[in-house]
């Protein structure tokens, strides 16, 4: 029962960032996906109480830090994490799966 919830979480968290990423109305991105939008409100509504108003510190790296830069492409950003943990993100990431790995980090897992 906890397995199907999670993956219940994990497929509205992402419906719902599509959504806000498609600049789309609710109405209408639920009615191209042949969603009702009550259960889609429902779901943003839950997220939305969940994340509450977070803020994570950000530091600028100083001058002459090395940056990852992976050939090919631009500069990469790190995201340096709790507990010694850093994300390095080249251009071209999907902002969906960094989405839900952060929530996943923020979470304590």
């Amino acid at each position: 029962m906890k397995r199907h919830y999670a993956e219940e979480w994990t497929k509205w968290r992402v419906l719902v960032s599509e959504q806000t990423q498609s600049g789309q109305s609710v109405a209408a991105f639920c009615r191209d996906r042949g969603l009702r939008d009550g259960l889609f409100y429902d779901w943003k509504k839950r997220f939305r109480e969940v994340v509450g108003e977070k803020f994570v510190e950000v530091e600028v790296a100083t001058p002459g830090e090395p940056v990852p830069v992976t050939p090919g492409y631009g500069m990469a950003i790190e995201l340096r994490l709790n507990k010694g943990r850093s994300l390095v993100i080249e251009p071209g990431f999907d902002a969906s799966h960094l989405r839900a790995l952060l929530a996943v980090l923020e979470s304590g897992a």
